[in-house]
C-alpha cells in the first residue's frame, strides 16, 4: 500500500541532535496516523507515496520540528500556589491555577525547571526548542487508518513528545 493521507504506518526511528547525541530510539515499531497529529509536517511530506521498507535520514531545523527556543515561555511563579510536593520534572497543562503572569498559552504544556523557597520556575517550551535534530526512520507496514484514528487525528497518545520522557509525578490538573 502506497503512503497518502490519512493512513497509518508502523515506523522505527533513532532520533539524534545535530551532534549525535541520541535523543530518542524506537526499535519496536509503532504506529503512526499520517494525516493527524502524529508525525511533524516533514516527516510526512517525506512519507507521501512511499511503500513498506521506505528508509530516510531527514535534518529538521528546529521551525521544522519543535519550534524556536521562546524565553517569554520561561516564568516565576509564587511557590505557594503549588502542591506542597511540587518538585522539578513536573508538569501542567497549562498555567498553574492561582498563575499571576498574564496572557499565558492556555493549550502550552509547562514543565517545573526548579523549584526555590519563594517561587517555582516554569518553563512552557518544548525540551527539543531550538534544537536542529536528526532523524533516521524506516516504514514497515502500511494500513488504512479507522474511522476512530481518523476523528480523532492519532493512533494513540502523540509520540512527538520526545524530549520530556515520564515526569516524576503525574502531570497536574
Amino acid at each position: 500500500m502506497m503512503i497518502s493521507s490519512p493512513c497509518v504506518v508502523s515506523l522505527t526511528w533513532r532520533l539524534e541532535d545535530a551532534q549525535g547525541a541520541l535523543i530518542d530510539e524506537l526499535a519496536e515499531p509503532m504506529e503512526f496516523l499520517v494525516g493527524g497529529e502524529d508525525l511533524l509536517p516533514k516527516v510526512e511530506e517525506t512519507l507521501m507515496g512511499q511503500t513498506a521498507g521506505f528508509e530516510a535520514q531527514l535534518h529538521l531545523e528546529p521551525e521544522q520540528a519543535f519550534g524556536d527556543y521562546d524565553a517569554q515561555l520561561v516564568f516565576f511563579e509564587s511557590r505557594d500556589i503549588f502542591p506542597k510536593e511540587v518538585s522539578e520534572g513536573m508538569q501542567f497543562e497549562g498555567p498553574p491555577e492561582g498563575s499571576t503572569t498574564p496572557d499565558l498559552p492556555k493549550e502550552a504544556i509547562y514543565i517545573v525547571t526548579e523549584v526555590y523557597d519563594t517561587h517555582v520556575v516554569l518553563d512552557g517550551n518544548h525540551p527539543l526548542a531550538g534544537i536542529a535534530l536528526r532523524l533516521s526512520f524506516k516504514v514497515l507496514d502500511v494500513r488504512t487508518a479507522t474511522t476512530e484514528e481518523i476523528e480523532q487525528g492519532s493512533v494513540g497518545e502523540a509520540p512527538f513528545v520526545l524530549g520530556m520522557g515520564t515526569p516524576p509525578n503525574e502531570t497536574l490538573h
